[in-house]
């Protein structure tokens, strides 16, 4: 549709190029004095009118944009050139007696429409203000102290301020637009004054959390702020005196006032060696989100000889590599935060500078550092190298100052690995430190910090070139406007989380009551014990996890063992039925079996050698053939001794092809399973392949879950700490390396299984139960745990059947008689409905806090505008002081009610549901 009128569009845009229907106009609109000749650009309207009239006009508006006609065409000229003078100190249009020019009338002012100079006047009267006073009090920010020369308006900081946050834009980028916006050609000159607009929007920034914490209104001042003082708090978590019960520490849920913690560092967040605290100190010190920079670094020196502990865990290259990541370059590696884990927002005085790597003295000063402003008793961990960290944690503490030594052995903690990392632990892990089987910590997945990246990450291009005061003022104010975010938007959040937490209760504690339902009749004293056992080990973490799993079994080595085993007792009872001294059924069948592995091993390599393969790879290939050809043979001539049936069925398939002698790959080896069932075959060589086949097909799943996680833990390291095309390169062969050994693992596990199936009913196995454990494997099967199918969630997915098969034969009962797999699904079961449930009562009472903490906070603004804090002689000071405090108030209020009112129908809701489930 807009295509057909754009010629209507673009003969416009060329029209406001001209007079616009004022070309026969011989007097201004406003006077009439004749040839009318100036317009301006930022009024409404394209009227001409004379200098005295534009001149008149712009009194309230000095930095408007003008353009003069010439005869010919519009030429851009300015209010300073038509004698406009900006007179400060008085109100405006009065004049001054004893004026002051500025500087030969070249000031700078830097505006939303671009930089301007202007003709300014300040006050040079007896009561006059400093002209620092007389810029501000127009709302003109001045680049120095003494004597300026520059100012920023406050709409122009204001602005980017904001572009800031919202699109990450640098000050180089957002001031060089405002000078083209001046210029567009080069042509003019505008003076430079990106410094000055750097040093303003560093001090604008500052200035604004000073207002927003209320210093402004304290006794104390700006240097009576305390440390993490104007940090902008989390409203759902608990804070004593804030938002909790009087009674607190006495309730019998003691979970529901546990304070949820999320460790993690950052590497994007770097610094160059750039500039040192001398020349580039901080405003703040330790104000807000970092720690105060003297302390942390003069503790870091002194604890420069700590060694870094190894991990006894799988996954830990951020334990394990942390002394060796590179720092060429640079003085800063990344940035190391504690959050509150369950609403993602940045605690006072936890952020600090990594030197090297994630190293725990840094992690251990942010922790301790950021306790210091709690007094609650259960604290709930989160990091994902919490098995690894929280080892020797209090013995570390002892090294701090005292006054962050922690009362632990009077507190609860408990320490979690987040979700998503969780599958690249070893299995221990895995239960130990899940979020998923503790109790009293809802539906938390401690993955908070790495959804806070993504928003803070564009800065770091920016950042990572300031010094290190500049760095962490901007920084401090990125996270102050994410926090402040977070809270504005409590009121959608914690309802879209009840509105998903209140079916999923229901869901899961239905599905838990079938399940014991249905279990209760055969196993009803068992379920009991299990109860007792998973109770236990919620109440004390040391007692028997439940959730683990015994070590499995069955491999191909321990039923190898078993055949050499049941081969000795042939010997001494005289039974023993070997053909050949070297060689005996067992052994026959076991050799079979890896000359069947090779093969496939062969077949693989082979296919990715592509069609231009070397002299030097196509000559190990075939040195590689004629070895197993030849061990092909060797084996072969045994296998005749055991199944001589076997020569007459070769020299038969020989003449068929001819006597073309086939690849070794491709050498049928004719195992008992390739036997037609009509063909006779000693029961006794299916039976020892039926149990090999049993052990490799549970090798094969084993190499397939312990690639999986190997593959989960390569990429989660490649996406967080590799850059460049080497590193990524590298990464991508080793991957590709892991997935071959996935589909070698899914290949070898298809043929035990189709073995299986074939030999079970030869030996008397379709009953046992096996295919329970040994299901058919599909591609969607081979994932890990945390690969989510389509159409499934986090708290709805499923796990495939290779993660929760059964490592042992159905008849294999745990110590108390019942099946091992049964017992951890019933615990899961269980687990999966009191968390739902947990999250509810968990969700129910955040809300009441945030709805008590913007009282809290709102009677103490209330407070701030009584004026009892400060008594100023400065009458206008003081009704400021009050119309702020009173704005800040009326905000916490309303955004209570507006919680309260969107929560209403949901939380009816929520006591409904608590009445039906008191009344059955």
């Amino acid at each position: 549709m807009w295509l057909k009128h754009r010629g209507i569009f673009l003969r416009e845009f060329i029209r406001l190029e001209g007079r616009c229907g004022q070309a026969s106009a011989q007097s201004c609109l406003e006077c009439n004095r004749p040839s009318p000749e100036y317009r301006c650009e930022d009024c409404l309207g394209s009227e001409l009118y004379c200098t005295t009239c534009i001149l008149s006009a712009h009194v309230r508006h000095p930095l408007h944009r003008l353009q003069r006609w010439n005869g010919q065409y519009f030429e851009q000229t300015s209010l300073k050139t038509l004698g406009l003078r900006i007179q400060l100190g008085h109100t405006t249009g009065q004049k001054c007696l004893n004026p002051q020019r500025a500087f030969n009338d070249d000031f700078v002012v830097v505006d939303t429409r671009g930089i301007h100079e202007v003709a300014l006047d300040f006050c040079n009267c007896a009561t006059a203000e400093s002209h620092m006073q007389q810029l501000l009090r127009i709302s003109w920010f001045p680049s120095t102290t003494s004597d300026p020369k520059t100012a920023a308006t406050f709409s122009v900081l204001e602005q980017y301020h904001l572009l800031s946050f919202e699109s990450k834009i640098s000050t180089y980028e957002f001031y060089h637009a405002l000078r083209r916006m001046s210029d567009n050609t080069g042509l003019l000159p505008v003076k430079d004054r990106y410094e000055s607009f750097l040093r303003m929007i560093r001090e604008w920034r500052h200035l604004k959390m000073l207002k927003r914490s209320g210093r402004g209104h304290e006794a104390s001042g700006i240097d009576g702020t305390a440390e993490g003082e104007c940090a902008i708090l989390c409203p759902a978590c608990p804070h004593p005196g804030k938002n909790l019960p009087a009674d607190w520490k006495d309730a019998p849920r003691q979970w529901l006032y546990g304070l949820f913690l999320a460790i993690d560092a950052n590497f994007r967040l770097k610094r160059k060696a750039v500039s040192n605290d001398n020349v580039d100190p901080s405003l703040s010190r330790g104000w807000g989100y970092f720690v105060e920079e003297d302390a942390y670094k003069g503790f870091l020196h002194d604890s420069a000889d700590s060694i870094q502990e190894k991990s006894m865990c799988s996954s830990h290259a951020a334990v394990n590599m942390a002394d060796t990541k590179s720092n060429r370059g640079l003085a800063v590696t990344g940035l190391g935060t504690i959050d509150c884990a369950r609403h993602n927002m940045k605690r006072p005085n936890a952020v600090g500078d990594l030197q090297k790597g994630e190293r725990y003295i840094n992690m251990d000063y942010l922790f301790f550092s950021t306790l210091r402003h709690t007094v609650l008793d259960t604290l709930n961990v989160s990091y994902d190298i919490a098995c690894q960290w929280h080892k020797r944690l209090w013995h570390r503490m002892s090294a701090f100052p005292f006054s962050m030594h922690l009362s632990h052995t009077v507190k609860t903690v408990s320490f979690f690995v987040p979700k998503f990392h969780l599958p690249a632990h070893i299995e221990q892990c895995q239960t130990s430190f899940s979020f998923n089987f503790k109790s009293g910590v809802g539906r938390t997945d401690g993955e908070a910090p790495e959804r806070g990246w993504a928003n803070i990450n564009p800065v770091a291009s920016s950042t990572k070139e300031m010094g290190p005061g500049a760095r962490r003022d901007t920084l401090d104010d990125y996270f102050g406007d994410s926090n402040w975010k977070k809270l504005v938007g409590l009121g959608s959040t914690m309802l879209r989380k009840m509105k998903d937490a209140l079916p999923e209760r229901e869901n899961h504690r239905e599905a838990f009551e079938d399940l014991d339902d249905g279990l209760r009749g055969e196993y009803g004293a068992t379920l009991e014990q299990w109860r007792e056992q998973v109770e236990a080990w919620e109440r004390d973490a040391a007692q028997p996890n439940p959730f683990e799993r015994k070590a499995e079994s069955i491999t191909m080595a321990s039923v190898r063992l078993e055949l050499a085993r049941e081969d000795q007792i042939d010997l001494q009872t005289g039974t023993y039925l070997a053909l050949h001294e070297d060689c005996t059924p067992s052994v026959l069948i076991s050799t079979g079996l890896e000359l069947e592995e090779q093969q496939r091993r062969m077949k693989a390599d082979r296919a990715g050698l592509g069609v231009h393969a070397t002299d030097n790879q196509e000559g190990k290939m075939l040195q590689r053939s004629n070895t197993l050809r030849r061990r092909i043979d060797a084996w072969g001539k045994m296998q005749e001794l055991y199944m001589p049936f076997l020569a007459a069925l070769r020299a038969s398939e020989a003449s068929v092809s001819n006597n073309v002698a086939a690849a070794p790959e491709a050498i049928k080896l004719w195992l008992p399973s390739h036997i037609s069932r009509t063909s006779p075959c000693d029961t006794r060589l299916q039976a020892i392949e039926w149990k090999l086949r049993y052990g490799q097909a549970h090798d094969a799943l084993r190499s397939l879950r312990s690639n999986l996680r190997a593959l989960t833990a390569i990429l989660k390291y490649k996406d967080r700490h590799l850059r460049g095309q080497g590193a990524n390169t590298r990464a991508r062969n080793t991957l590709k390396a892991v997935e071959a050994r996935i589909e070698a693992a899914a290949s070898t596990y298809e043929h035990a299984r189709k073995s299986l199936v074939v030999l079970a009913p030869r030996v008397n196995q379709t009953q046992s139960g096996w295919h329970s454990s040994l299901r058919p494997l599909d591609r969607a099967d081979i994932r890990s745990m945390t690969d989510i199918l389509w159409g499934e969630s986090e708290g709805t997915r499923k796990l495939s059947w290779i993660w929760s098969m059964r490592g042992a034969a159905p008849n294999e009962m745990d110590n108390d008689n019942t099946l091992e797999d049964m017992r951890i699904e019933w615990c899961k079961a269980r687990a999966r409905a009191m968390r739902w449930a947990e999250e509810v009562e968990l969700l129910k009472e955040e809300m009441r806090r945030i709805l008590q903490f913007f009282e809290w906070d709102a009677q103490r603004w209330d407070e701030r505008g009584l004026g009892n804090a400060l008594q100023l002689d400065d009458a206008d000071q003081h009704e400021g002081q009050m119309a702020y405090a009173k704005r800040q108030a009326v905000l916490r209020r309303m955004l209570a009610e507006s919680f309260k009112t969107s929560w209403a129908d949901t939380l009816a809701l929520v006591d409904t549901f608590e009445d039906m489930d008191l009344s059955t």
